[in-house]
Formats: C-alpha cells, structure tokens, sequence
C-alpha cells in the first residue's frame, strides 16, 4: 500500500519560501580541512547554484598554511570535481565569492590582519559588515579563536562596522559536563548565546525535521501519542561503516560519546517532546529542553539492566571480510572503547510513564539505517483468539530517517478466503515520491539557517549540559579502572550487536533486525 503525496503543497523544508537573506561574509576557520572540503563547499556551492545565497555572499578560508586567493579556488574547485560535482556551469560565479586568510591562530595580530581583510571586503563588495564565523577545527581550538576574535572587535554587532555577528562550532560539544561547561563559559565570555549556532547535522535531515509536521500537524496520531496507547519506542542509528580513518578521535570517544550525547537524544526530544506553543525556535527547543531534563538517571548499581555495551570483531559486511576494532589502524592495543550501545531510557513525565525508550547505535552492523519504531500496544482482548491464537501482533509505525526516507503503519487485515486469517499489511509513504523538486542536504538546511539567523535546529546551552549530565555517571562507571557493570562485549561484525542486546530488549528482542 502507498500513500499518495501528490497534494502536498510548499516547499521541502521549513525554509524553502524564506528570503536568501542579508548580504554576508561567512568566514571558514580550518578552510583546508577535510571538513570544509568534504562537506562545506559542496554544500555552499549547490546554494549558490540554486540561487539561494544572499547577494552578495563571501566566502573567506582561513588556515595556516599560506595560500594565494587563486590557490584556495583551484583547490576547491578541485576537491568539488573529486567529490563528484558534474555541473560546474556556475563555477566562475561561484569563484569570484571565495577569498583566502593566512592565520595563526594564537596571534592576535593576525586576527587584526583578518579584521581589516574583511573590512576591505565589506567595503568592495557590500556585505554589510554581516558575517559568520565557522569554527570547521577541532574543538580544542575553540577557545582561543573565539577569543581572538574577541580581542580585536570581530564578536561584537553594530560596532566599528560590524553588522550581524555569528559563530557556529561543530560536535563534540565537549567531552564530559565538565569541559562542556568550559566550552560553554568561554563561548558565552566573547559573544552572546543568541550568537552562537551549535551544529548536529542529523536535525538539518528532511526526515527528521518531517517528525514535528508529522506529530503536530495531523490530528490522527497525536491524541495516540502517549503510555496509554504506546507500548515502547526504539530509536535506530546503525552504520555498516568501521571507523573508517577516525580512531584517533573515537577510540578516545566511543559510541556514547560520538552518538549518544547528541544525535540519539535529539531523535529522542523529537518523539516525546510536547507540542510547542508556536512554530518558532525558542518554543521548540524549550519543549526539548523539559524532554532531556525529564530523563530518568540510570540506576548504576542495575547498569546492566539498561545498558549493553559492544565492540565489533571480524566479521563479513556486503560478502567482504572485515577487521575487528582492535585490528583497525590507529587503535590502542588492547582498547576496550565502545562501538555499539543499546540504552533503555524511561521520561518522567505524565506522557511516558512507564514507557520504554531504546537507543540503539553502533558500527559494523549488517546495514545502514536511522529509523524511529513506534510500537502501539497489542489490543486488550482478542475477539479471534479461537480462530488464530492468542497474539495478534501490535500495530507498528516507522519512521525511517536513512538511507530511505519515509513513513510505514502495519496494521491487521483479513487475509482473502473461507477461513478467518490476519494479515500484516503496510501502508507507505515514501518522500521522494512525487517530489521532482530541489532538495537541501542536511549541510546546505544548516548553513541556511545560520545565514537566516534560525536557530530552530541548533543545540542551546542548557540542552548540551543536560545531556552530558545524564551521560556523565554512566561514562565514569563505565571507564573506571574497576570491572563496569554493563562491561563491553564482542560482537561480530555483520551481526546486530552483543548478545547483552537481545538480553536487555527481552521480549522485543525481535526489533533486533
């Protein structure tokens, strides 16, 4: 069964009919990074070919190593032809925005240099004295950019020129609650929070910005929505992928810290958050706001009663053999670090009393798929049980968030024939279908956004520190030098995680693909 979509009217995002925006210079620190290069100038080129930039639009790279504006083109023109970018028809337009900055970091001199670059731009081009910083650097540099950009007037608005001002970091927002907290406070010491653009790219997804017109602008779910009529909710970010050249950063982090913190309690906001007032940033993220404040902490001395934690060994993926973590460049000997987790939540509120909420993400699993499973509760008395048994399986919605992008209910039909026999039917919707339209990547909505000044996908302070609060006790017991409670158990790769999973799920260990 599909469902038809063929009367959606509007755009395919929450900022498809918004103005481009201001005139802005968006100033890019760690230019030559793979970052940059792998995600941001593709992402910025596809929005100057769609016409969906301001005009004008400057892009300035900044790095250490030195570099003419005619060298930074060609190297990013470059690495879009290697990325697989075919149509470069609107290239030398496109070229002509983009600028390069040598800095050093640690000087204030050179951010006087970078001041006065921007100034000369401001004034050539018309940008209005409007400008973005994007921090594409590892967070240890944080701190002293944000700092040195202080020191020389480039964080203030409406002074010496300076129009709108905006700084945008990437994940980890820390490490612990502690480190975030500093990261936070020397954030907050140079510009203001409404300043400061905390990017997950996992909420610029088209489906997951669908779930809040899903929930809340259909009156067929919501009143369904809640412990009396959902039996349990399981969140799924499973990638077949290793660590694929990251081990120095996740083998000091771990699935906990790289998904949990971030991506897995935003799907999570996103399904037991309440209805917001209104449709506007700061009464969506203060309803995610209660949700992650709302979390149950887990009991450590019953750790494994909702927790199971994995590392992939050998294994096969797609008919090829793979190498165990431990056998992937770049990790410790010996490494105990998690790369699958299975957490089981429970939100203190009237809504979800009493539900369960499991988390799950790991490598090295069979396949790749992000997908929300909504389980209803199995009707309380069967008329049928004399003709087909006892169970008749629960009504089940999915919202699958990749590599698919779409929505399926299964309910019970009669199967055709003589006799009474349930059948398991699927109703389908599927995005992309009907929709020949241009589509925003998850980069291209963020970056939008933050030129737009919307802060509706962004992570706010208190939501960072929330979830590291949550967090924090369950990463002390379980990296403390004594035996963890919920210890880390091999699984092979290719296979669904530990055998603790199917342990902790008990009887919807079935939700294991």
């Amino acid at each position: 069964m599909s469902a038809s979509n063929s009367n959606m009217t509007g755009g395919n995002n929450f900022a498809q009919s918004r103005v481009p925006g201001d005139p802005c210079a968006l100033v890019i620190f760690g230019a030559t990074g793979d970052l940059s290069f792998r995600k941001l100038a593709p992402a910025l080129f596809n929005l100057h070919q769609r016409k969906r930039l301001p005009q004008p639009f400057l892009v300035i790279g900044c790095g250490r190593s030195p570099m003419t504006n005619d060298d930074f083109r060609e190297r990013v023109r470059a690495k879009l032809s290697d990325s697989g970018q075919s149509d470069l028809s609107r290239w030398s337009g496109f070229a002509a925005s983009l600028f390069y900055q040598q800095l050093d970091y640690g000087s204030t001199e050179s951010f006087s240099g970078l001041r006065n670059t921007l100034a000369a731009l401001d004034s050539a081009h018309g940008t209005l004295g409007n400008r973005i910083f994007y921090l594409a650097v590892p967070p240890a540099a944080y701190e002293r950019i944000s700092s040195g950009l202080s020191e020389v007037g480039l964080s203030s608005e409406g002074q010496s020129g300076n129009g709108s001002t905006r700084i945008v970091v990437e994940k980890p927002f820390g490490w612990d609650l502690r480190s975030s907290r500093h990261l936070n406070e020397s954030l907050r010491a140079n510009f203001r929070e409404e300043q400061i653009f905390r990017i997950d790219h996992y909420l610029a997804k088209e489906t997951v910005q669908n779930v809040l017109v899903f929930r809340f602008a259909n009156a067929i779910f919501e009143p369904l929505w809640n412990r009396l009529y959902i039996d349990h909710v399981h969140v799924t970010a499973a990638e077949s992928l290793g660590v694929e050249g990251r081990a120095e950063y996740y083998d000091g982090s771990g699935v906990l810290r790289d998904m949990f913190q971030n991506h897995m309690m935003q799907l999570l906001a996103l399904v037991a958050m309440e209805s917001p007032a209104r449709f506007d940033s700061e009464c969506v993220r203060e309803e995610k706001s209660k949700v992650f404040k709302s979390i149950r902490p887990l009991d450590m001395s019953r750790l494994r009663d909702s927790l199971a934690l994995g590392q992939y060994g050998p294994g096969v993926i797609n008919g090829a053999t793979v190498p165990g973590y431990r056998d992937e460049p770049g990790v410790r000997n010996g490494s105990t670090t998690p790369t699958y987790a299975m957490m089981k939540l429970f939100v203190d509120n009237g809504r979800w009393h009493g539900v369960p909420f499991y988390l799950v993400s790991g490598k090295r699993l069979p396949r790749k798929v992000t997908e929300i499973i909504i389980e209803f509760k199995r009707v309380a008395h069967s008329m049928f049980r004399g003709a087909i048994g006892e169970v008749i399986i629960a009504n089940r919605l999915i919202i699958r968030i990749q590599p698919e992008e779409k929505i399926q209910l299964t309910f019970q039909t009669k199967q055709p024939g003589a006799d009474v026999n349930l059948k398991l039917v699927t109703m389908d919707f599927d995005y992309k279908e009907d929709d020949s339209g241009p589509r925003l990547g998850a980069y291209e909505k963020a970056l939008l956004d933050c030129v737009q000044g919307e802060h509706m996908l962004f992570w706010r302070e208190d939501q960072v520190e929330s979830c590291w609060a949550f967090l924090d006790p369950v990463l002390e017991e379980c990296e403390s030098p004594v035996k963890c409670a919920a210890p880390v158990e091999t699984y092979e790769a290719g296979s669904w995680g530990p055998p603790s999973a199917k342990e902790l799920l008990g009887p919807q260990k079935r939700l294991l693909k």
